[in-house]
């Protein structure tokens, strides 16, 4: 019987010889993980079995990396894929777990939803939390904040996270937000800033998030954080960074000059209105490019006339800046160039 595929799309993952970090196209089926150098490979480059295969997540074993998550196999081999997002990571973890316990019980796979180990109710659900306590108008508000001659922007006191679980009816008292918190804080949601917060992050304590206005966070992909510039400096944060992140994930695009297709993890911010794009394995501190999207022009292609260097099978999409630059980008599947296509429109038209 061939094994049900599960989930695909393009992760980073460390390479077993080197300690080189690189994207590939990962296939999940309910007895293994696949992964691929390119996305239109016939051949998988390695297979994971998820029978006797330990799942760990956050993995801490990379602090200068997140999002990783490690798989052991029976065989004590260990496996590293970072996610590109935090949503994506969770998506992918929640599937992965299920299909080990699928395996282990001999059932088939089925999604359902899982807990945390922190015992939370099953009424819980941390991700629509997190989109919730994001929500400008009526979210967590993020401030600029000076601690240890240091300035945070982007970020938030651990008191500040319990006043809003609170006030909102999320929790009955305090001390249940605190437990609500530090869920949010070991599944990646909130990050510690500054090294309060930082040590009961590390620590062993049941609360790793302090109900203090001293202890500072973040939000995971809030995309703004800076961190560790003195009181005295000037803390710049450019404009096309500053707009809303609408949308992100990894999609092909296009070289100009080489005419070679590559995999870049974007971004999509509103107000103003920018697409950035970043290498996915090296991180996010400072994008290969930008697209300025006011005014711009986004469709749907069959084809791109000077491709070169790679097999492109369709789900192309284009777009045309104000400056009549153009772009060419090719999502995973059908539905997701729609909704990048859908997105963009919308920013180019409402964004300045």
């Amino acid at each position: 019987m061939e094994p049900k595929q599960i989930r695909q799309g393009y992760l980073v993952k460390k390479g077993t010889v080197l300690n080189s970090w690189k994207v590939v196209w990962v296939v999940l089926s309910d007895d293994g993980v696949e992964f691929y150098k390119k996305k239109t490979d016939s051949s998988p480059k390695g297979m994971i079995p998820l029978k006797g295969t330990n799942l760990i997540s956050p993995c801490q074993d990379y602090s200068k990396r997140t999002l990783v998550f490690k798989l052991t196999t029976a065989k004590s081999q260990d496996h590293y894929f970072q996610a590109t997002h935090l949503d994506d990571r969770e998506v992918w973890i929640k599937d992965i777990k299920r299909a080990i316990t699928c395996l282990q019980g001999g059932k088939r796979f089925a999604r359902k939803s899982t807990r945390r180990s922190i015992r939370l109710p099953s009424t819980v659900n941390l991700s629509e939390l997190y989109t919730l306590m994001k929500d400008q108008d009526t979210g967590v508000k993020e401030l600029t904040m000076e601690k240890e001659k240091k300035t945070f922007t982007h970020c938030f006191p651990g008191s500040t996270v319990i006043d809003w679980l609170v006030s909102n009816g999320r929790v009955r008292n305090r001390q249940e937000g605190l437990m609500l918190g530090t869920g949010l804080l070991n599944e990646g949601f909130l990050q510690p800033a500054g090294e309060l917060s930082k040590r009961a992050a590390e620590g062993a304590a049941e609360s790793a998030l302090l109900d203090q206005v001293e202890a500072l966070y973040y939000f995971a992909d809030s995309g703004f954080v800076c961190e560790g510039y003195s009181s005295d400096e000037d803390v710049l944060v450019k404009e096309e960074f500053r707009g809303a992140i609408i949308k992100q994930g990894c999609l092909l695009k296009q070289g100009h000059r080489r005419k070679n297709w590559k995999v870049r993890k974007f971004i999509l911010r509103d107000d103003p209105a920018y697409l950035h794009y970043y290498d996915p394995a090296k991180g996010e501190d400072e994008p290969l490019g930008s697209i300025h999207l006011r005014a711009s022009v986004v469709t749907a292609v069959d084809y791109v006339p000077d491709a070169k260097k790679y097999d492109v099978d369709g789900n192309l999409f284009e777009i045309i800046t104000s400056d009549e630059t153009q772009y060419f980008l090719q999502a995973a599947t059908v539905e997701e160039r729609k909704d990048w296509i859908k997105a963009i429109h919308t920013v180019s038209k409402s964004g300045k």
